[in-house]
């Protein structure tokens, strides 16, 4: 038959994630981290790839890796749950806490994966927008009130610290107060935290409702293998159990996590130098006239540009891949740099420099 049915109304405003990943010299768009994992930790993901049985299903949770962890956290296993990267897990706090009659508690600007995932599964939305410039700091009295509503009640929240794409973390006195306020799940999204030294990871066991994710991509170097995780109360995970695909952590996947976990502090001058190249980069924007920079906690900086869609242009002519945010709602004049290597970074900040002198000129 020459037609098909159509799919799920929902769908029908739904713009699939793009995160415009297109041919460059210097990938400075998607938050990556820069360097590679190193050739030791290389051969020793070899090693344990190689004893891999490709004919077996995997371990349906992972449970060395969810061990492994548990054990680095002070935790039992059944505290933590493995994810094909966090944007699953994410899905799968959509799924098991949204739904028809159910309601999301939005912060933008943020990661747009949120609200699409309510979108999907039919989820109803209140945005309660941060404050904008200088640091799209959160509204905290609004979402306290937010989640205090008895007309609207709240069904679960993501707070993202370090916030993408603006910068900054969640103080710990609010997600103290927002935790006491509310019954509702509260997921902090820590995918940068190693970046900003700061976790919600001290009032996990006193908090029911607290969830922390957390993923391998950043600071480990592994956007390729697809490896996230939560921390949260056993109860909390059973309901995560219920809605996650069977398998979704592959074996081989399982394996580099493994490694890559057990060799992580291999990391830390890695994670320290990205730390010292973004206030580098920071003070960089600073001075380039036409250039307004945004504080930030994790591995990028977000800055107002004039004519920001030229200059994502400009630099992408010359070879230097950021993120342009210059038409989203509550960033427009916006770019976003991931911070590179040095001589990446140098690159992207001479450039910029160049491109605004010229529009000066």
């Amino acid at each position: 038959m020459d037609r098909v049915r159509e799919s799920a109304p929902q769908l029908a405003s739904i713009t699939p994630y793009d995160p415009k990943y297109i041919p460059a010299d210097a990938f400075m768009s998607a938050n990556e981290n820069p360097h590679d994992v190193s050739e030791d930790i290389r051969h020793e993901i070899e090693r344990a790839v190689r004893k891999v049985d490709l004919n077996r299903y995997p371990d349906p949770l992972a449970n060395e890796l969810r061990d492994m962890i548990a054990e680095a956290n002070g935790l039992e296993r059944d505290w933590v749950l493995v994810g094909n990267g966090g944007d699953e897990l994410l899905f799968d706090t959509a799924l098991a806490w949204g739904g028809p009659g159910r309601t999301f508690l939005n912060l933008p600007p943020t990661f747009s994966v949120y609200a699409a995932n309510a979108r999907l599964t039919n989820t109803a939305m209140v945005d309660v927008p941060r404050k904008g410039a200088p640091d799209f700091a959160i509204d905290e009295d609004a979402v306290l009130a937010a989640v205090s509503d008895p007309c609207n009640p709240v069904d679960f929240t993501i707070i993202a610290s370090p916030n993408n794409p603006t910068g900054l973390r969640a103080p710990h006195d609010f997600m103290e107060r927002l935790l006491a306020a509310t019954d509702a799940l509260v997921v902090a999204d820590e995918a940068y935290f190693e970046f900003s030294r700061m976790t919600s990871r001290p009032l996990l066991e006193a908090n029911r409702n607290l969830v922390l994710l957390r993923t391998f991509s950043k600071a480990f170097s592994l956007a390729g293998v697809r490896l996230g995780y939560i921390m949260a109360h056993p109860d909390v995970i059973k309901e995560y159990l219920k809605v996650r695909q069977p398998y979704s952590v592959d074996a081989v996947s399982q394996a580099i996590g493994c490694v890559v976990f057990e060799n992580r502090a291999k990391f830390e001058p890695g994670i320290r130098a990205i730390i010292d190249e973004r206030d580098r980069v920071m003070e960089g924007l600073k001075v380039i006239p036409g250039v307004r920079p945004f504080p930030s906690d994790s591995n990028w900086v977000l800055f107002q540009v004039e004519d920001a869609a030229h200059a994502w242009e400009y630099l992408y002519g010359k070879g230097i891949l950021v993120r342009d945010f210059s038409d989203a709602p509550l960033l427009e004049g916006t770019l976003r740099v991931t911070i590179g290597t040095s001589e990446q970074n140098d690159a992207f900040l001479a450039n910029l420099r160049d491109f605004c002198m010229r529009k000066r000129d």
